[in-house]
């Protein structure tokens, strides 16, 4: 018997979509998630050409200008030693990013490297690694840090030290999951069949397919770790003065609220704001890099 051709139907393969374009697609598809990209250029913008942008010596002031409010010279008014509000804002936004990014390099190299190790070879390895991390773990985030820094000292290397250290446990225990999940997929155990090393397994294959789940958690951890720092300075045992934090500065000016209250508005309005453009851009990377939404967004 012969079909006729014309009750043959044909079916046609969905067309190839460019994978830089899909996901620049639907990263940029929100506007908040653009909203959040402007905050964070603005802060990169002032941290690089902060002795540009600033108007005045943010370490340096006039104690006849103490806690001026506003002004024409003073847009933000000045703190209580005479400096530039405004000055030290700007300068501020270095101390966020080289906190900021120092500690979570440093947090998620020690962290992804331990759960990783830990998820693939299991037995002792991942019963001593686990168990280390469930400690840590065990103590709030800010409580380890301040606890740690209180130990340390203040300084921004021990305020990093601090924090690299509390952040640690949580890259661990989210790589540990996703490696013993991946371990169990055909490709890897067809690597085991070839006699590929554990290392080249672990580091080719198992680590770039976690990517995208750990880059969504860094950007996140970014405006946690600005809290933190922000928390640790406000306890007095953040950066050292004449340093300038955001954190410190709302500590400083709290004192001042029913007098000068832009002191503590200023920085504490500054971080909420980049506390929120992270989570934008964390959130807009997670919808953008989840293959489960692949073909839906």
């Amino acid at each position: 018997m012969i079909k006729d051709p014309a009750n043959v139907t044909f079916s046609e393969n969905a067309p190839y979509t460019n994978e830089w374009r899909r996901f620049w697609r639907v990263f940029l598809q929100r506007k908040l998630v653009l909203i959040g990209l402007v905050i964070l250029l603005i802060l990169v913008i002032c941290a690089i050409f902060a002795p540009w942008l600033a108007p005045h010596d943010p370490y340096r002031g006039e104690m006849r200008d103490s806690l001026e409010g506003p002004s024409a010279k003073y847009l933000l008014g000045t703190d209580i030693h005479g400096r530039d509000t405004l000055s030290r804002l700007i300068y501020g936004a270095r101390m966020v990013l080289i906190v900021g990014f120092i500690t979570t390099g440093f947090a998620a190299t020690v962290g992804v490297a331990l759960g990783i190790i830990a998820g693939y070879y299991r037995g002792i390895s991942n019963m001593i690694i686990m168990r280390i991390m469930d400690a840590l773990m065990g103590f709030p985030m800010i409580i380890l840090a301040l606890m740690l820094a209180a130990v340390l000292g203040g300084g921004i290397q021990n305020v990093i030290v601090a924090l690299s250290v509390a952040m640690i446990p949580g890259y661990a225990r989210i790589l540990h999951g996703l490696t013993l999940s991946i371990s169990e997929n055909d490709y890897i155990l067809a690597q085991k069949s070839m006699g590929s090393s554990g290392g080249r397994i672990m580091f080719s294959h198992i680590l770039p397919n976690s990517l995208p789940p750990m880059i969504v958690l860094i950007t996140l951890q970014l405006g946690t770790l600005i809290l933190a720092e922000a928390g640790l300075s406000f306890l007095g045992v953040g950066i050292k003065p004449p340093g300038a934090a955001w954190g410190a500065m709302v500590s400083d000016g709290y004192k001042y609220l029913t007098t000068n209250p832009v002191l503590s508005f200023a920085p504490g309005f500054a971080i909420m704001v980049v506390v929120v453009a992270f989570n934008l851009v964390g959130d807009g990377l997670r919808d953008a890099l989840d293959p489960r939404l692949r073909g839906l967004l």
